[in-house]
């Protein structure tokens, strides 16, 4: 069934058309990837098809069936309302029957616990999940997403992966994340020069059928050139337009002139920008930080070498931006010391655009940092070296806040860039470059003569730089792995299937006796490891906890008897706890036994 049919759809902010004659029709089947370079008009040609922006010119039809809910690149929110508040809000602008156990349980899912919590006291990222649980709890046949991705960890990917592949209805999304558009997209569709082209198939299917189609439209323009060059000669020459002959040639050289293909060349181009870099680049010891009591490292040492490509990995908010600041200098350690070379020149790309000014002229702000840059191939000046990054000239007295946010992004690129640094840390650089720009950058740091550091969720991008992973394991520890992310995921995962078996032998022993008629179990020496101590230290009040939850929850299900939903919804947490605290009590009985066994032992 055809959800919605735009035909020759026109849009345009400036001079210069933005979506020229733009035909998109979207099926109930359809799991569609929008991609194009930062503005190119994908984000308003969302906002379109969202009826959030009215076009200029064209049609679009929409069926009676249709029901559309819309996840906006940067969401608009209250900073005195609550979560749940905002996310109810967001509900009711969706419309649709929903009900509110369900927009918990979504938040939940997207790792916010804090209903009461103000929207202005939530990172970016933490509000675009918000925005993001009440699009997905929405009663919709077709969702509209601007960068879903952003701000997700690789878990919550994996999750949103499945989700919207088993989701009954159509989805249209902008996503720079190529493994998830090869594991969600069913089709396609790329804006170039205000056109849309569609392609059946995920990104790797599209990557294939792009090319064939750029070589095709390169054959047909050459064969043009040469019969637009023959034709030119015969005008040239002094065609005479006396007879119906000659006058039908002219108008058909005329219409042949007037076809040239329109070949975008402009390419970013990045060249190798770097300082010379000493023996000694960085060397981190016996690192620690913690906020109030939730350590984020411990105890973490390194010592950095020259060509090292490092991706730390690990869940939102566990200290991968903090470790990137105490690398910096722009956090201090609790404990611990990191020490630079004194050739080391850091360039930080941070989440936020800090050094951007958004009153700023884009040629003035660049030619602030550098006025020219050396590089491989030359001097380049700072209006060469914009060129090079896609501001062509006309744009270079547009203030920065007139960008969109793609193009922030580049332009924030090229400003770390030109201060030419020999170590680059890396803080979520994807979010929000094209992938074109994201393709470039990466053959860039192939060829970059110095370290980098990169915390990414971007696994497409981390298995392509990196060769080195960090990962954050919990109670700030951070292990390190040889390789790249599915390296590391590939470990990860042999790492959890060996504890899961350990675990299960170990459990079928105790039961049968097994560890008590064991010689060599009975030689060893018990103890407690390193976890195992400081579980069993609070396993008791852990428990406590628990079991007054638990008489809280029943006490609210008592109060709230004819209330279905809330009651619902105590029960399955009613559930969980329970749950929870039967794995605790056989947690206690272990260890337990275990500090028996080791006291009897020491005496």
């Amino acid at each position: 069934m055809i959800l919605l049919n735009a035909e020759k759809i026109k849009k345009s902010y400036t001079e210069k058309p933005l979506l020229v004659s733009v035909d998109l029709s979207v099926q109930d089947t359809d799991k569609i990837g929008l991609i194009g370079v930062n503005g190119s008009g994908k984000s308003t040609l969302l906002k379109i098809i969202a009826g959030v922006v009215d076009e200029e010119g064209g049609v679009i039809t929409r069926s009676r069936e249709l029901r559309t809910a819309y996840l906006a690149q940067e969401p608009y929110f209250d900073p005195e309302a609550s979560v749940l508040q905002q996310v109810l809000s967001d509900m009711e602008k969706i419309g649709g029957h929903y009900e509110l156990y369900q927009c918990q349980a979504m938040l939940t899912k997207l790792g916010i616990t804090d209903f009461e919590q103000k929207m202005g006291e939530l990172s970016g990222g933490q509000r675009k999940r918000a925005a993001m649980a009440a699009v997905l709890t929405a009663e919709s046949n077709l969702l509209i997403l601007d960068e879903p991705t952003n701000h997700l960890d690789s878990d919550m990917i994996v999750w949103l992966e499945e989700y919207l592949d088993n989701y009954k209805g159509a989805v249209f999304m902008i996503t720079h994340d190529r493994y998830f558009l090869d594991r969600v997209a069913n089709r396609i569709v790329e804006i170039d020069g205000g056109r849309l082209y569609s392609y059946e198939g995920n990104y790797d299917c599209y990557l294939q059928t792009r090319l064939a189609r750029k070589e095709m439209e390169l054959a047909s323009e050459r064969k043009r050139q040469a019969i637009y060059r023959k034709e030119l000669a015969w005008i040239r020459r002094g065609a005479q337009a006396r007879t119906t002959k000659a006058k039908g040639r002219i108008q058909r050289f005329r219409q042949l002139e007037s076809s040239r293909l329109v070949i975008d060349d402009g390419q970013l181009e990045i060249s190798a920008l770097s300082s010379r870099l000493g023996k000694k680049i960085i060397e981190i010891e016996n690192l620690s930080k913690a906020y109030g009591d939730r350590t984020l490292i411990e105890n973490f040492s390194y010592i950095l070498l020259r060509n090292d490509r490092v991706g730390i990995v690990g869940p939102n908010g566990c200290g991968k931006s903090t470790l990137l600041n105490l690398i910096m200098g722009t956090a201090a350690p609790d404990s611990g010391t990191v020490e630079k070379g004194e050739t080391v020149k850091i360039g930080c790309f941070s989440q936020e655009n800090h050094a951007l000014d958004e009153d700023a002229r884009i040629i003035k702000f660049i030619s602030d940092i550098a006025a020219a840059v050396r590089t491989d191939e030359g001097t380049f000046s700072a209006a060469q070296m914009l060129e090079r990054f896609l501001f062509p000239p006309h744009m270079h007295s547009v203030k920065i806040g007139n960008l969109s946010g793609g193009e922030k992004r580049r332009l924030y690129l090229l400003s770390v860039l030109m201060q030419a640094p020999n170590v680059l840390l890396l803080d979520e650089p994807t979010n929000d470059l094209d992938i074109e720009t994201l393709s470039v950058l990466e053959d860039y740091l192939d060829s970059f003569n110095g370290a980098v550091i990169a915390v990414s969720h971007d696994r497409y991008f981390l298995d392509r730089v990196t060769r080195k992973t960090f990962a954050f394991a919990g109670e700030g520890q951070i292990r390190e792995y040889n390789g790249s992310y599915s390296d590391y995921a590939a470990r990860r995962e042999e790492e959890l299937a060996e504890e899961k078996k350990e675990k299960k032998s170990f459990a079928v022993a105790e039961k049968k006796g097994g560890i008590r008629g064991s010689t060599d179990r009975r030689e060893q020496k018990p103890k407690f490891t390193f976890k195992e101590q400081k579980e069993y230290d609070t396993i008791e009040s852990d428990i406590e906890t628990l079991e007054t939850r638990l008489t809280e929850i029943e006490d609210e299900m008592m109060k709230n008897a004819t209330d279905f939903p809330k009651l619902a919804e105590l029960n399955r947490e009613k559930e969980e706890t329970e749950l929870q605290l039967s794995e605790k009590m056989e947690r206690w009985e272990y260890l337990s036994e275990l500090a028996e066994k080791i006291a009897n032992y020491q005496r």
